[in-house]
């Protein structure tokens, strides 16, 4: 998954969500030189990211990618997801999506000490340009995939998957309503495991 669920994959606790977010930065066993609460964040981002990849309904999504996109594939379904759930963001949550994603980025600031530097270089741009809000519209993942492209330098072909989402849009809407409904209750049931860790 991307950034927005696993931001709301959180919960409401702030370090958590802070955790989770900056959990790819932080390799192997380096999470625990922070607190408790990051740490949770850390762990659950890892298991999430374990679920997806082994999830039956995912596969079907990066499958129908594979042939043209390859080991790109994964990356590339994590984006539109992300889009689905901007998307369809009533479906699972009473807080408008602007305001949540506003109230994230007040905490990202406020938290700003504790993000690894390549989160702190990025973050502004971040907000500037409203990542998140944009994952809501085909025109701004659209963008992240051009994005995401000239990072691999042009090597991925990331950019025309816009064409994939068109074309097959709702059986991936589909796919990810299957599997998030999944995730939510396997992510909670690793937030309450981990919270009972001592």
């Amino acid at each position: 998954m991307n950034y927005l669920a696993h931001i709301y994959l959180s919960g409401e606790n702030n370090l958590i969500t802070i955790g989770n977010f900056i959990a790819d930065g932080i390799k192997g066993k380096d999470y625990k030189k922070y607190s408790k609460d990051i740490q949770i964040g850390i762990l659950l981002h890892r298991h999430i990211d374990t679920y997806t990849d082994a999830h039956q309904t995912v596969r079907q999504s990066t499958k129908r990618l594979h042939k043209k996109y390859g080991h790109y594939s994964g990356v590339i379904v994590d984006i539109l997801y992300d889009h689905f759930l901007a998307k369809n963001w009533k479906n699972y949550s009473n807080i408008p999506l602007e305001k949540y994603i506003d109230t994230f980025y007040d905490s990202l600031e406020n938290h700003y000490d504790l993000l690894p530097i390549r989160i702190q270089k990025i973050m502004p741009y971040m907000i500037a340009d409203n990542w998140l809000l944009s994952y809501a519209s085909t025109k701004g993942i659209s963008k992240v995939l051009e994005g995401m492209n000239r990072r691999t330098k042009n090597r991925s072909n990331m950019n025309e998957a816009i064409y994939e989402l068109e074309e097959f849009y709702k059986e991936f809407e589909r796919e990810f309503s299957i599997f998030f409904d999944e995730l939510i209750i396997s992510s909670k049931e690793k937030l309450i495991e981990l919270n009972l860790i001592k």
